[in-house]
């Protein structure tokens, strides 16, 4: 796996590349700390033997541009994330990928296919928002993680991704200590409280896509949520199966949030079968 840095647009974009064939464009979740990496370090070198695998950091995020001053609120970061994974299918000459979208990546994956859908092919969703969804108090909690940025906090946010603590028991110390030492970069820290003030609701409710434009995405969608989701809860994705004409949802089992590693080898099954032409 290799890692680059490109101009996209004003801002610079880090990017963790594998693989070969079709191109898959990664989108990460919004968790305090994370990047293309950590969202996806089980998945690119999977599926990378059949895709060219692309997880870029989003914009606010990892070692991708830090905007100074930073945006207010969700709606304009997404402006600059829709704008800048744009510019980097254009950067890479790439014109059609598939997308792979991970909560707030699963947002920025249907907004990218409400205003460019000639870009994008299948289109995987997980855990995602974009639908209606309440606030759960384990977001908020993850959302407002500066407001008590300790390493207590951050492995309590580490045990909610994930339904078996066990799971992640043995290495729940090295994640939390990773993910805080990149949450406490300065640039980092600046970028996360920008977009999540409270009311977080309303976070949530701008990322919403508008049911008449999920009647007109025809992409064929595949949709994977853990059926104990504390994060999102599943019935977001009920929604979005019901409104994307051509979707399949799959509820998974004694799951969290963290289908992509507490599933992994479930979630690259589907994925790569998905990818290949089935399912949907």
């Amino acid at each position: 796996m290799e890692k680059i840095t490109i101009p996209t647009g004003q801002y610079t974009t880090s990017l963790y590349r594998f693989g070969a064939g079709e191109a898959v464009l990664f989108i990460h979740g919004s968790g305090p700390g994370a990047t293309g990496f950590s969202n996806w370090q089980l998945a690119i070198p999977e599926l990378g033997q059949q895709f060219l695998c692309l997880a870029p950091d989003l914009i606010g995020y990892g070692d991708s541009s830090h905007p100074n001053p930073p945006p207010q609120g969700v709606r304009p970061w997404l402006r600059l994330w829709l704008d800048q994974l744009l510019h980097l299918l254009d950067a890479l000459a790439i014109p059609r990928v598939h997308l792979v979208g991970n909560s707030l990546g699963g947002a920025i994956a249907l907004h990218l296919l409400m205003e460019a859908p000639d870009r994008f092919q299948r289109v995987v969703l997980m855990g995602p928002v974009g639908g209606p969804c309440p606030l759960s108090p384990e977001l908020d909690r993850i959302w407002g993680f500066y407001e008590d940025p300790t390493l207590a906090t951050m492995r309590n946010a580490i045990r909610w991704f994930a339904y078996d603590e066990d799971f992640i028991r043995d290495r729940l110390d090295e994640i939390a200590n990773m993910r805080l030492a990149a949450a406490l970069r300065p640039d980092v820290q600046c970028s996360f409280i920008a977009m999540w003030p409270r009311p977080r609701q309303q976070a949530i409710d701008q990322l919403v896509v508008p049911p008449s434009a999920l009647r007109r995405i025809t992409h064929p969608v595949l949709i994977l949520h853990g059926h104990a989701d504390k994060i999102v809860p599943y019935q977001t994705s009920l929604y979005l199966m019901e409104h994307l004409p051509n979707a399949s949802l799959h509820l998974i089992g004694r799951c969290s949030h963290w289908v992509q590693i507490e599933k992994a080898s479930v979630f690259h099954t589907l994925v790569r079968q998905f990818l290949e032409g089935g399912i949907v």
